[in-house]
């Protein structure tokens, strides 16, 4: 399928800034399961970008505003072909093998920053408690099903409420209002799979959604996050507990890393003491490929 994604984040100051230095990771990978085919940058005032790949892979642009201004809008347009794969997602091994798998030493290290806590995923005690609840990799029959029974009962023991959390709210607090978004649901996942030892990564993308909203064009669309954890024989494998479901061409994904703070969208310092307001447009669109 083709989708036709927009993303416009506009930052207006109370007052004039001398100047602003800033990053974006914007820009939707070409993998496996999709391709983009084309991808533009905007931006005002008009800027040179200066492009390169970070740590993890992500394609990164970076620019500086160099003159005083009072608004910087940041507009992106991609258009990315999604295929539907398959992967043979189930267990290859039995789940005995997969467990001397993931204890490995060669494994653990291969995967460390993947299994290792971050300050949005603490491996904190309260955690730890709560990823006992659930299923081993044996009661659960393997990795691949262990990873969708965690993901079935986040989507179905915890409320979506945009209210009710913040872009710098932790696990632990996830875990406490038993609420939250997409960011918080996937930092909760990656939590409890590294906590049972299989590596997760936080992944940053677009879910279109368009065709179920009836038809409707005025609904609020919105970047979104999901996980992949490493299945073995497969490999990496993506799952979405906010909706509860597995990733297929409705899903676009920009990039990856340890947790949210490694792939934001958008960042950036500027100078002056001027308040500034942030207002963040998406739009991810069907297109019709009969011309």
């Amino acid at each position: 399928m083709k989708l036709e994604i927009i993303h416009q984040t506009s930052y207006t100051y109370e007052e004039e800034v001398g100047y602003s230095v800033n990053e974006i990771r914007l820009t939707p990978r070409t993998n496996f399961r999709q391709s983009c085919a084309n991808h533009t940058i905007m931006t005002y005032p008009n800027t040179e970008l200066f492009s390169y790949q970070d740590y993890f892979g992500n394609i990164a642009h970076a620019f500086t505003v160099a003159k005083p201004h009072r608004e910087l809008i940041i507009k992106t347009h991609s258009i990315v072909d999604t295929h539907e794969k398959d992967r043979n997602e189930y267990n290859l091994f039995p789940y005995r093998k997969e467990e001397d798998f993931l204890k490995s030493e060669k494994f653990i290290n291969h995967h460390a920053e993947f299994l290792s806590a971050t300050p949005y995923t603490s491996l904190t005690e309260e955690v730890k408690n709560y990823a006992m609840t659930l299923s081993g990799i044996d009661s659960a029959g393997g990795v691949y099903q262990l990873l969708r029974e965690i993901s079935e009962t986040i989507y179905s023991t915890f409320i979506y409420d945009p209210n009710a959390t913040h872009v710098h709210t932790t696990v632990e607090e996830t875990l406490k209002l038993k609420r939250g978004v997409c960011q918080d649901f996937a930092h909760l996942m990656i939590t409890i799979c590294r906590i049972k030892g299989i590596p997760a990564r936080y992944i940053s993308g677009y879910h279109f959604i368009g065709d179920l909203q009836g038809g409707h064009a005025d609904f609020e669309q919105a970047s979104h996050a999901w996980i992949e954890a490493y299945v073995p024989g497969i490999g990496w494998v993506g799952f979405d507990p906010t909706n509860n479901g597995l990733i297929n061409w409705r899903y676009v994904k920009v990039g990856h890393g340890r947790d949210y703070r490694d792939i934001v969208p958008v960042k950036g310092i500027y100078q002056g003491a001027s308040a500034q307001t942030m207002t963040v447009e998406v739009d991810v669109k069907l297109v019709n490929d009969k011309n």
